[in-house]
C-alpha cells in the first residue's frame, strides 16, 4: 500500500474516567480481532484525527485512538479558563494509556506516536515494555531540554527571525527578554478573555511556521478554530514550562528497556521542529529500530512520502 487506506469509521467509542475529574475520549476502528495498535497524537494537545486511522490496514489491525487529557473530545477542555491542568502530566498520560489498555482487554499492542507522541510513546514503552509488541515513531522527539529550547526558546528562530520577532512582540515589553514560554503561559491564564485569545493566536501562528517543508506562511487552518487554538496553546506551554516532567535525557538513558522491541522511526530530512539528529541519537541507543529518512519532507506528517513510509511500517508489522 503506498497511499492512505480508505477512511473507516470507529466501530466503538466512549469516555474513560481517568481520575481528577478527567474523562478521556477513545475509539477503536478496523478489525475487532486484528492486531492491537494504539495511536499517541502530538502537540501535546493536538488530539487524534481521521488521518491517523488511514495509516493502518483495517483488515489487519484493531486501532485504538484517544484524545489525551483536556484536548480533542476529552473533558474538561483546556480551552475553558476554569479547567485546571494540574493533573495533566506525562506520568498521568502513561497511566491513562495503561488504564485504556486494561479497559479494552488488550494484552499487548503496537505503539504508534508522532512528534510529542513519540516522546510519550518512548516514556510509555520504557515503563511498560512487556505490553509493547513494536514501536513506530515519526517526527522523533525524546523530551530533552535542548529539544524544548530549540523549538520554543529561540533555537530554530535563527531560521525564522521574522516569525520569532512577531511572537516576542505580542507579549508585554517587560517580558520579551525573559522566558517566552513562561510569558505566554501567564497570558494564556490572564483573567481577560481578549488577552488570552490574542496570546493563543500569536502562539499558534508561531507553531504554524515550522512544520512544513518548504515552510508555510500564515496561520495553519487547524488553528482557525479558536477553542482548539486555546486548548493547544495552554497544554503546550503547560508541558514545556515543566520540561514534560522528564529528567533531562532520561528516555535515551532508559532505552535499554526497549532494546528487544522492534521499531521504525520516520523523519523528514528537513524537519525543523524535530531535527533528524534527535532520531539519530535514539537510533544509537536503540539499534533494533530502523531509521527511515525522507528527503523531501519536514515535520508535517501529511507529506505524501512520510505517509507512505508510515504505512509501509504498519504493513510490515501487520502480521500477528
Amino acid at each position: 500500500m503506498t497511499g492512505p487506506y480508505p477512511e473507516i469509521a470507529p466501530y466503538e467509542h466512549g469516555m474513560l474516567e481517568v481520575g481528577d475529574g478527567n474523562r478521556v475520549y477513545w475509539e477503536t476502528c478496523g478489525n475487532p480481532r486484528g492486531k492491537p495498535a494504539v495511536v499517541l497524537h502530538g502537540g501535546p494537545g493536538s488530539g487524534c484525527t481521521p488521518w491517523h486511522r488511514r495509516l493502518f490496514d483495517p483488515s489487519a489491525y484493531r486501532v485504538v485512538l484517544f484524545d489525551q487529557r483536556n484536548c480533542g473530545r476529552s473533558t474538561p477542555p483546556a480551552s475553558a479558563p476554569d479547567t485546571n491542568l494540574a493533573s495533566n502530566n506525562t506520568a498521568n498520560l502513561i497511566a491513562d494509556i495503561e488504564l485504556l489498555r486494561e479497559y479494552l482487554g488488550v494484552e499487548r499492542w503496537l505503539v504508534f506516536g508522532g512528534s510529542w507522541g513519540s516522546t510519550l510513546a518512548l516514556a510509555y514503552a520504557e515503563s511498560h515494555s512487556k505490553r509493547v509488541t513494536e514501536i513506530i515513531l515519526f517526527g522523533v522527539t525524546t523530551g530533552r531540554r535542548n529539544e524544548f529550547d530549540w523549538l520554543f526558546r529561540g533555537g530554530v528562530a535563527v531560521l525564522f527571525p521574522e516569525n520569532w520577532e512577531r511572537l516576542r512582540a505580542a507579549v508585554p515589553a517587560a517580558l520579551r527578554d525573559g522566558d517566552i514560554v513562561e510569558a505566554y503561559y501567564r497570558l494564556l491564564h490572564d483573567p481577560d478573555p481578549a488577552i488570552r485569545q490574542q496570546a493563543a493566536r500569536a502562539w499558534c501562528r508561531w507553531e504554524s511556521a515550522t512544520p512544513a517543508w518548504p515552510p508555510a506562511h500564515g496561520l495553519s487552518p487547524r488553528f482557525r478554530d479558536a477553542a482548539f487554538a486555546m486548548a493547544f496553546a495552554r497544554i503546550v506551554t503547560h508541558y514545556v514550562r515543566n520540561d514534560a516532567w522528564l529528567e533531562d535525557g532520561s528516555l535515551l538513558r532508559g532505552a535499554g528497556a526497549i532494546a528487544d522491541i522492534p521499531g521504525v522511526m520516520v523523519n523528514g530530512r528537513f524537519d525543523l521542529q524535530a531535527p533528524i539528529g534527535w532520531a539519530w541519537d535514539l537510533k544509537r541507543v536503540w539499534p533494533r529500530a530502523k531509521l527511515v529518512i525522507v528527503d523531501d519532507a519536514g515535520h508535517d506528517a501529511s507529506n505524501a512520502s512520510i505517509t507512505r513510509e508510515l504505512i509501509r511500517a504498519t504493513d510490515q508489522f501487520a502480521i500477528l
